[in-house]
């Protein structure tokens, strides 16, 4: 066992033995501070020898704040919703099925975008993107202390439906969901941009509750995701804020919970691509999505 280095405690002589040292030593011992001290009993010596502890100045004030500190989101729970999944492509039927958003009846899945195969690359898929992204954002938010559920994990052969996605966070009772993507637009349209939910109140939609906070969301992550990836706000929408409103996607419609989708750059541009397919751009890319989150819910 390891060796204990402590002091062996020193205890005070009976008075009766005491005074036969003391004489045989012709001092007077009585008057010492050590024996003083030693006449107090043990308690008491320690309390006159030992000094006070104290907190360093500027240190937490207890652990409990440090801990805290370090995990923001602790108590907190984020629903990350990976878009599409990448057994989409082999399930055509089931995921053209359609299924009710509360303002129509739109198809459960689509198999999502890719990038442009090139030079005997092969395309890099939407559903690959968003599944990695939304891994290392999970990580990202756990490590802050949040509850982090994932709509899916590419461990169905396909969907979930958009119905369902939306769900998955309100039964979670989460304090945010956010939806991972990639557009598909032309070339030449770059930069990312976060969708916020229009207010619609029409069959089993009714977004009015969470317009708002979704709204602010957006706009942290829209904020944070341009710091950290160092790449702008669309240039083909949203007239440069980087935030588009829609009322026709059923996540948005459904949600009870604030609720966004992030599209983080246009995989059909090369110079957009040519970002998400790093996997160190895809760590700042979900970073920024982390930092947005943790703000919004620091308020």
């Amino acid at each position: 066992m390891p060796y204990d280095h402590r002091s062996p405690v020193i205890r005070p002589l009976p008075a009766a033995l005491a005074a036969l040292v003391c004489a045989a030593a012709l001092a007077g011992c009585g008057t010492s501070p050590e024996a003083a001290r030693g006449s107090q009993g043990p308690a008491a010596a320690a309390a006159t020898t030992t000094a006070p502890s104290r907190t360093p100045a500027g240190a937490p004030a207890s652990a409990s704040a440090a801990t805290a500190a370090a995990r923001p989101l602790a108590g907190r729970t984020v629903v990350v919703d990976p878009g599409h999944n990448p057994g989409n492509f082999r399930h055509v039927r089931e995921i053209n099925q359609k299924v009710d958003i509360g303002t129509a009846r739109k198809e459960c899945d689509t198999t999502g975008t890719s990038t442009n195969a090139s030079g005997g690359k092969a395309a890099y898929t939407e559903a690959a993107f968003t599944l990695d992204v939304s891994h290392r954002l999970r990580d990202l938010l756990e490590a802050r202390g949040a509850t982090v559920v994932l709509t899916h994990d590419a461990d169905r052969p396909y969907g979930p439906c958009i119905d369902e996605r939306a769900r998955t966070g309100n039964g979670a009772k989460a304090d945010a969901v956010v939806s991972v993507h990639a557009d598909g637009s032309a070339k030449g349209h770059r930069g990312f941009h976060v969708i916020v939910p229009a207010k619609v109140k029409e069959g089993a939609a009714d977004t009015g509750p969470i317009v708002a906070p979704s709204r602010a969301l957006g706009e942290r992550i829209a904020a944070a995701f341009r710091r950290a990836t160092g790449t702008a706000p669309a240039n083909y929408l949203g007239g440069g804020t980087g935030l588009d409103v829609r009322s026709d996607l059923g996540g948005l419609n459904l949600s009870t919970v604030p609720k966004v989708f992030v599209e983080c750059g246009n995989m059909r541009d090369p110079m957009d691509a040519a970002l998400l397919t790093s996997g160190v751009w895809r760590q700042k890319a979900a970073q920024g999505i982390a930092d947005g989150i943790v703000t919004y819910l620091q308020g």
